[in-house]
């Protein structure tokens, strides 16, 4: 599986991650957690989806 499986991998994972973004899919995720979960939040209680925004520790190597 060498060069040309590492290359299938790559594809894929870039496709995943692509379609994962997209707020539609986002909204299906969401919504499966949910039910796995039991139904205890259903995603409604704020329009923020997932995100790196809001960091708390400072990055390492930054001056400041």
């Amino acid at each position: 599986m060498g060069i040309l499986g590492s290359l299938t991998k790559g594809a894929l994972a870039k496709k995943v991650i692509d379609e994962g973004r997209k707020p539609e899919n986002q909204r299906k995720i969401k919504n499966a957690i949910s039910s796995l979960r039991g139904g205890k939040s259903s995603g409604k209680s704020s329009g923020k989806v997932g995100g790196r925004g809001g960091r708390t520790a400072p990055r390492r190597g930054t001056r400041g």
